[in-house]
């Protein structure tokens, strides 16, 4: 189930500058509420890098590009959020309607990322192509 992004904050993190969601030309949704959960509980100046991005796509869309998001292949991107408490990283695709929904984030804790965490991303991105 797709959950759209509630714009909750994280207590300490920055303020986003942020008009409802009718107004914003792309909109924000995650692939379930755990995955939204585990993204708000990032460290705060990663959390913080994290809605600024998001914050970018709404207005922008999706296609940031490096140094903010790079292509994985097969219509799956990467987020990449830095903060003073090291680096996150969330997977989202792009859906027809102007919708980015982040499949799923973690932690980056070594310089590849895990085999795990992406083939996790390229699952629920296979189930949400299936659905929709």
């Amino acid at each position: 189930m797709i959950h759209r992004h509630s714009g909750h904050r994280h207590q300490l993190a920055t303020q986003r500058v942020n008009k409802s969601a009718n107004m914003s030309p792309w909109s924000i949704q995650y692939f379930n509420t755990r995955v939204q959960q585990d993204i708000e509980g990032w460290p705060v100046a990663i959390y913080a890098d994290f809605l600024r991005l998001i914050q970018l796509m709404e207005h922008h869309g999706a296609d940031l590009r490096m140094p903010h998001s790079r292509s994985m292949g097969q219509g799956l991107f990467e987020l990449r959020c830095k903060g003073a408490e090291g680096i996150g990283r969330a997977f989202y695709c792009t859906m027809v309607g102007r919708e980015i929904v982040v499949l799923h984030g973690f932690i980056k804790k070594m310089q590849e990322t895990p085999n795990k965490e992406l083939a996790l991303a390229r699952k629920r991105l296979k189930e949400i192509r299936r659905v929709c």
